[in-house]
């Protein structure tokens, strides 16, 4: 399973039923779980754990230093779940000690070609990175959320699990859970309906979560106050208090 012109330093952990395709290169420090397909001429460094059953396609490099100026060679980690599709040409980069030295990939992920993810990001689970949408260093981003083709997040930005960031849309402030994103700075634009709807939530906790949408963002209420007008809904949907919660804490601002 491991091609002959593959080059699998001594430091490097294999598990069961691993495949590593030609030219490709494992370094020091990486453990790479059961089940993952490593195709041709990909690079993967440490210190990284890769969890298991992970296809990662040609050309992607995963676990490299970042590119932060300020990083100088620390002994920083990427930590990684299962089941994520990593394409081609993708990036995903270690921590740095700025933050909590590792960033960190959840479980049954997609990363489209030429997609990035930077130093000390947290990718939640059941993500999709479109082709090149890229996130920068500290950025966060919860379940289920969709980065639409071409789309950027600005550092330290926290995008709200289910929220759909429209292609070509510019974060610079966060996106609260369930929120459509569209233009350049990035604004709402709608609920993410149809997510919701595939993902099997009921017809009245989506008009709940209109509801608070059109609190956020049309009836020209403060944050403060739109939050203060759902605490019925919020004590009665569980999706609308994630809304509201991820308001509260959030230390940017939300997109307007």
């Amino acid at each position: 399973m491991i091609h002959s012109t593959a080059i699998i330093e001594p430091g490097a952990k294999l598990g069961n039923n691993v495949s590593v395709g030609p030219y490709s290169y494992i370094g020091n420090d990486v453990v790479i779980g059961d089940n993952c397909i490593i195709e041709s001429h990909v690079v993967v460094k440490g210190p990284s754990t890769i969890g298991s059953g992970n296809h990662i396609f040609q050309f992607a490099s995963v676990g490299e230093a970042c590119q932060d100026k300020k990083y100088n060679n620390e002994p920083t980690t990427l930590v990684m779940g299962d089941n994520n599709v990593i394409r081609e040409c993708a990036t995903i980069h270690r921590g740095t000690i700025q933050d909590q030295g590792v960033t960190k990939i959840g479980s049954n992920n997609l990363f489209m070609a030429y997609t990035h993810v930077a130093h000390d990001a947290v990718i939640g689970d059941n993500v999709i990175f479109a082709n090149n949408a890229s996130v920068a260093g500290h950025v966060h981003v919860g379940d289920w959320v969709i980065l639409g083709g071409n789309s950027g997040v600005h550092q330290f930005c926290k995008i709200g699990a289910h929220a759909f960031i429209g292609m070509y849309s510019g974060v610079n402030k966060d996106v609260p859970p369930f929120v459509t994103t569209i233009g350049m700075p990035a604004g709402p634009a709608a609920i993410n309906k149809e997510g919701m709807k595939r993902r099997g939530f009921e017809s009245d906790e989506i008009m709940a979560v209109r509801r608070a949408y059109k609190a956020l963002y049309r009836k020209s209420l403060g944050a403060e106050e739109a939050i203060e007008s759902l605490t019925e809904d919020a004590e009665k949907y569980p999706a609308v208090k994630l809304m509201v919660d991820f308001v509260k804490s959030s230390e940017r601002g939300i997109v307007r």
